[in-house]
């Protein structure tokens, strides 16, 4: 409970005495004892509204310690803000950096292609990579196969095995690996 001893039996004696009412803090449904007084709150609100509307809580809270030697706190200020309606809260974050991608509809449409490096033997055999074929649509893993180094070469024949056994898939879905891009340099030295 996080709470002393002493704390503990103090709410015991208050239970034994009270019940569970006991129990409920005394000071709920009351105002905060560290609230703004009403006064200091009405003259803050009228300051921001007539000087700093279109200010951030930040530099409106240095303005009136600054210009008025109003001190109050940032968060003080943007709650004010707020309620006075100068300024917005941002709720959200605003755009997904990366938006939830639908599943494809059926089988086959989009195969999605990873590997990972890994002892998989635990020092019983040479460390290898798990190449994974995962259909979108049905999460379904559709092969798998150890190879021992993450290659195009290595993804080539597991494509091969998957088409096979499920047919030509319209889409292969890869991270942005190395061994899927061709480097401009690189290009050059062999052409």
């Amino acid at each position: 409970m996080d709470i002393s001893t002493r704390q503990a039996r103090r709410l015991a004696r208050r239970y034994q005495r009270e019940g569970l009412a006991g129990l409920i803090s005394k000071k709920r449904g009351n105002a905060s004892n560290r609230r703004l007084d009403e006064t200091l709150r009405a003259t803050a609100i009228a300051l921001i509204g007539a000087h700093y509307s279109d200010f951030g809580p930040t530099l409106a809270c240095e303005k009136l310690v600054e210009l008025h030697s109003m001190h109050l706190s940032v968060e003080s200020t943007r709650q004010l803000m707020i309620t006075a309606g100068y300024w917005k809260t941002r709720r959200g974050g605003g755009v997904c950096a990366h938006p939830i991608r639908e599943r494809r509809a059926r089988f086959g449409e989009l195969i999605q292609i990873d590997g990972s490096p890994h002892d998989w033997f635990e020092g019983r055999g040479e460390r290898c990579t798990l190449l994974v074929f995962i259909d979108d649509a049905t999460g379904k893993l559709t092969q798998l196969c150890f190879m021992p180094t993450e290659t195009t070469l290595g993804y080539m024949e597991v494509l091969h095995d998957h088409i096979l056994a499920h047919g030509l898939p319209v889409a292969l879905y890869s991270d942005k690996h190395s061994i899927f891009r061709i480097n401009a340099v690189d290009a050059e030295s062999c052409g």
